[in-house]
């Protein structure tokens, strides 16, 4: 039979997980000191004046590294829960796990010969 209270803590930590950062942000604008002037507004609070413009280009390597550590991370991520419960799961869940790494071990030679993994 399915009850309710059973989520009953899922909900609480939802709740309190939902209020702390809005009251950190809530009691931070009212504590925060505010001071407007032309030092304040500028681009910069360094005391040096901005050269150039602020809009910089971005080689596209820089987002393709991220982008590949993201997706391997949180592919390894997957593998944790797995890996806690391998003695009951049984022989088919590790053929699975098994081409899992091995779609995984392909991506990441794919993206090392393509220079994704290259810094310069």
């Amino acid at each position: 039979m399915f009850l309710l209270y059973e989520y009953d803590i899922f909900w609480a930590f939802l709740i309190i997980s939902s209020l702390i950062p809005i009251l950190a942000f809530f009691i931070s604008g009212i504590l925060a000191p505010i001071n407007q002037g032309p030092e304040k507004l500028s681009s910069y609070e360094s005391g040096i004046e901005p050269m150039g413009d602020a809009w910089l280009q971005f080689r596209i390597r820089y987002y393709m590294f991220a982008l590949v550590f993201v997706i391997f991370d949180v592919e390894t991520v997957f593998l944790y829960p797995w890996a806690m419960s391998f003695d009951v799961l049984g022989l088919s869940v590790f053929i699975e796990a098994f081409i899992f790494v091995l779609i995984l071990i392909v991506g990441s030679v794919y993206a090392w010969r393509k220079g994704a993994l290259e810094w310069s």
